[in-house]
Order: structure tokens, then C-alpha cells, then sequence
């Protein structure tokens, strides 16, 4: 590294170039290298140091046109750079690229963010990291966000556009490249068909490959309902907010299937705050218990890794245990509708706090539902496939207690309510009225039957005016709100297959509330 020159020595050098210059006849400014390096732009609280030797005015007057070539020159290479990255270019080839520049002695180019050493990855094909080090010189890693069996989500700083973001940097195996590579395509399609981002789906910011790893750069967002649930010590939410994430999240769904795109992994893990701040209410009028309550109810729908297009091959099983319809238990095949039980599931889920089926065998999954809505019909037994009929006795209705595996079992099962029950245990009235026959329409057993996204949009219950939780509290906490720091993963992803979109997108409910304009904030550098 050549050693630091002080500003005397500089401008005795300056000044001999200059009489050389004169000597030969060359004009000043090509055998001159500029005095000083263009100031790095300041971070926030800071202000631009004064130029040393700016009293040498008519010295530095003869360098201007090197320093302009020399800043332009650099200039048009960052954007090259930056415009390879941003379409998906190697990061190693952006990097590699950038080390080269900064190695060519022009002088200006400031600090330099270069990625650690090279070190293998871990037995399992995850990327290992430390806190703090780059991801590519634009990427610094502050904070693990969650980690599945596609990889790992991580906090970043992005340097470019000074702001936070997520990046899900996908295992070095082959077939979760893939699957990564399929679930761009998904995102791309989706952000194509709503670049303003109104139908709540993640916007993907870029994507690229970094030494063997897809990385998906995503807009930073906040703590996962379930995340949010769980800090909440599972207390449920107000009917006002299940109602706004319920229109929001049918919104969504519908905007997918008019893509015909079927997400399949619908959860309240798969569906995140738009921010983590939060107040503080009483859990009643007059508790001293309190429980939080979002500032900010926008939603992002995440995960598309699993999502498949009509016209794909569709696996035979998809979607969450908890929320997996009943077609996809008995091998029916499931289509757009798979989605909608989903979505009733969620919305029991948020109001009660708690899972609505707690259970991981099919046969009890298949007994659970039967209590919740009844028994199952003699046309939705007809159609399940050669092994699901074991569950049924003689084609007519469901084997059990029969066929159950344990008492615990049983006992699971004789704990479930009715879906009125449930309902109506928490809320009375025109309310509770309209949630149960939406949820009955959400859940029904024969595919064909339930109801459409788009239809739900319509349905009497997101026409109540419900009073927000906050509001509707006598004397709520004076706290301001606070962000929380956890944050919650996203969720595994599966392979999945490219269609071909259609191009006109049917016109679909209002605009729900915009989100929270945050202020930027400054890069948190070690």
C-alpha cells in the first residue's frame, strides 16, 4: 500500500509535474494527478471537511479537468456495476469488478465494502456469516431474521440505497436453487401485474447469485401475525383488525387467482406486519393487564416459493398441516380453493388465539373437521383417492373412534367446538352472525361449493363499521409506540412451476389503508 501523503508533499509534487509540463510542452492537465480525492459524501450529523490547499486557487484551477475526467470515469463504472447487480449479474463478477477499480489508483473512491474471505459452507449447504461482515460491497449483515429449510433470511444495510432490507439467501444445493430461481419468476410475474405494490404480495427489490447462493432482496418489513400472536402471549386480536387483515389477505388472494397463481401456503407465518410498532391497551375497560396492538395493521403476503400457476403440475400435497384443505388430505387434487380454506382457518386462528386444527394425522384432522362443520358429504367421500379411503367405513361415513390411534387422540378431537359455538362464544349479534355464515362459506367441505375470493370481498361482514380496540377502551396507556426487534422467519418454500400469466387483472375491491411513511434512517456501520 503506498504510504499516505501529506499536503505539503503533495503539492511540492504538483508543482515539480507542473514545471515539467512546461518544459515538454504538455499541457498541465494531462501529466497532473489531482491535488486531492473528492470527498466522500457525509453521513448524517456530518457536515463536508474544508479541502486542504483551497488557497492555491490558481493551482488547482489547472487540475479541474483531470478531476472531473477522473470522477466521471468512476462514476459510470459504479453504475455499470450496479446495474449488472440489479439484473441479477454474479456477485462475484460485481465484486471482482469493483476490487479492479479500486485497485487502478484512482484516487476518490473512498471506502471500499469488499466481502470476508472465501469459507466453505456448513454441512448443510447454509451460507455461514458473522455479524457485521458484506454480503457483495453493498450488502451489510446486521441481524438474523429466520432461518427454514430453503435457508436463511438476514437484516441488511444496503449501502446504494441507504435503507434496511431483507435478504433470503437460499442453501447451495441444487435443488432449492431451483426452487429459488422459480419463485423469481413467481415474483416477478406478481410485481409486473402490480408494480405499486397495492394487492399487500412482498416486493422483491433484486435478486443475485453470491458464491453458489440465490439471494432475494426484499423490502424490509415487520414481525409475522404469529410472531406477533406469540409476543402477545397468544391474546387474540380485536374483530376490527381480524376484519382488516381478513380484507387485506382476501384481496390478496384474489389478486393471485386472477393470475392464475395458487399460493398453497397460506399462514399467519406467511403474512407480515408492515411494521413491528405497536401501543400498549388494557386487555378490558379497567384491567391493569395489558396487551399490544399494531399502530400500523398493513399486511405483506410473503413466501411464493410454493406457489404454482393452473396450468403447472400441482404435488400432491401442499399447504401447512393446520391449514391444509380437505381435498388435499384425500387426494381429490386441489386447485384455487385450497387457498380459501386457508384463509378461514387464519381468521378463527387471529380471533381466538390459537390454532383451529391442532393435529398432525389425517384421521384425526378428518374427525376435527367433522365437529367443527359437521359430517362430511357422500360426493366429497366418492371422489378421495384409493388410500384415503381406509379413513372412511364402507364409503359412507368417517371411521372413527374406530380407527383412532390413541385415547389422546380421542380426546383431542371430543375437545373441539362448533364453529358457531367458537364464534358466538366471543361475539353476539348481527357480528357474530355474519363472521359464522362467512367462515361456513370459507370452510366448506366440496371445492366447487366455496366461496370465491372475490365473492368473500362482497360478503355483509367487511361491510360493519367496527370500532378499533383502542378506541373502543376506556383510559388506554399513555405509551408511544416502540418497535419491537425480533423478528420472525420466513417460512420453507417448495418447488414450484412457471405458467404464463394472463395480461388483464379483473377489477377488485378498494384500496385498503396506506401504509406508515417512516423516516430513513442512518447506516449502523461497526
Amino acid at each position: 500500500m503506498r504510504a499516505r501523503e501529506l499536503p505539503g508533499d503533495h503539492l511540492r509534487s504538483h508543482r515539480a509535474n507542473a514545471l515539467a509540463a512546461r518544459a515538454s510542452g504538455t499541457p498541465a492537465a494531462v501529466v497532473m494527478e489531482p491535488l486531492l480525492p473528492p470527498a466522500a459524501p457525509p453521513t448524517e450529523g456530518e457536515t463536508n471537511p474544508p479541502r486542504q490547499g483551497a488557497g492555491e486557487g490558481e493551482e488547482l484551477g489547472r487540475t479541474d479537468a483531470a478531476v472531473t475526467r477522473s470522477q466521471k470515469r468512476k462514476r459510470d463504472e459504479e453504475e455499470a456495476l450496479v446495474e449488472r447487480k440489479t439484473s441479477g449479474a454474479s456477485a462475484e463478477t460485481v465484486e471482482g469488478t469493483n476490487r479492479a477499480t479500486s485497485s487502478k489508483g484512482t484516487s476518490g473512491s473512498g471506502k471500499v465494502h469488499q466481502s470476508p474471505p472465501h469459507r466453505p459452507d456448513d454441512k448443510d449447504g447454509h451460507l455461514q456469516y458473522e455479524l457485521g461482515e458484506s454480503i457483495t460491497p453493498y450488502y451489510k449483515i446486521l441481524a438474523p431474521l429466520g432461518e427454514g429449510t430453503f435457508g436463511r433470511v438476514l437484516e441488511c444495510w444496503d449501502r446504494k440505497s441507504r435503507s434496511y432490507c431483507a435478504v433470503k439467501i437460499i442453501r447451495n444445493v441444487q435443488k432449492y436453487r431451483d426452487a429459488a430461481m422459480i419463485e423469481i419468476d413467481v415474483l416477478k410475474t406478481v410485481q409486473k401485474s402490480d408494480p405499486e405494490g397495492k394487492y399487500n404480495c412482498i416486493k422483491m427489490q433484486s435478486w443475485f447469485d453470491y458464491r453458489g447462493h440465490i439471494c432475494m432482496v426484499f423490502e424490509k418489513c415487520g414481525l409475522s401475525l404469529f410472531e406477533f400472536l406469540r409476543k402477545n402471549h397468544y391474546k387474540p386480536f380485536s374483530l376490527n383488525l381480524v376484519q382488516n387483515y381478513g380484507r387485506q389477505l382476501l384481496r390478496a388472494v384474489a389478486f393471485l387467482h386472477s393470475l392464475k397463481l395458487v399460493h398453497t401456503d397460506l399462514k399467519p407465518e406467511n403474512i407480515l406486519l408492515l411494521s413491528s410498532a405497536y401501543q400498549r391497551v388494557p386487555v378490558s375497560s379497567g384491567s391493569k393487564f395489558t396487551k399490544r396492538v399494531p399502530t400500523d395493521p398493513t399486511i405483506r403476503l410473503i413466501d411464493f416459493g410454493s406457489a404454482t400457476f393452473e396450468n403447472q403440475y400441482h404435488s400432491t400435497v401442499v399447504s401447512t398441516r393446520h391449514y391444509r384443505a380437505p381435498e388435499v388430505i384425500l387426494g381429490m387434487g386441489w386447485s384455487y380453493s385450497c387457498d380459501v380454506w386457508s384463509v378461514g382457518c387464519i381468521l378463527v386462528e387471529l380471533l381466538t388465539g390459537d390454532a383451529l386444527f391442532q393435529t398432525h394425522e389425517n384421521l384425526e384432522h378428518l374427525a376435527m373437521m367433522e365437529v367443527l362443520l359437521g359430517p362430511i358429504g357422500r360426493n366429497v367421500i366418492s371422489r378421495a383417492d384409493r388410500h384415503a379411503q381406509k379413513y372412511f367405513r364402507n364409503g359412507k361415513e368417517l371411521n372413527w373412534p374406530e380407527g383412532s390411534q390413541s385415547r389422546e387422540s380421542e380426546r383431542a378431537v371430543m375437545k373441539m367446538d362448533r364453529l358457531q359455538d367458537i364464534i358466538y362464544g366471543r361475539l353476539d349479534g348481527a357480528t357474530a352472525k355474519h363472521l359464522t355464515n362467512l367462515l361456513h362459506k370459507l370452510l366448506e367441505f366440496t371445492p366447487e361449493d366455496r366461496i370465491t375470493p372475490a365473492d368473500a370481498l362482497k360478503h355483509p361482514f367487511f361491510e360493519l363499521e367496527l370500532e378499533p380496540e383502542e378506541n373502543a377502551l376506556f383510559n388506554p396507556l399513555p405509551t408511544s409506540p416502540r418497535v419491537d426487534q425480533s423478528r420472525s422467519a420466513n417460512s420453507n418454500q417448495g418447488a414450484s412451476k412457471q405458467g404464463t400469466a394472463p395480461q388483464s387483472i379483473p377489477a377488485l375491491a378498494p384500496a385498503i389503508a396506506q401504509p406508515v411513511q417512516q423516516q430513513p434512517e442512518p447506516e449502523r456501520e461497526a
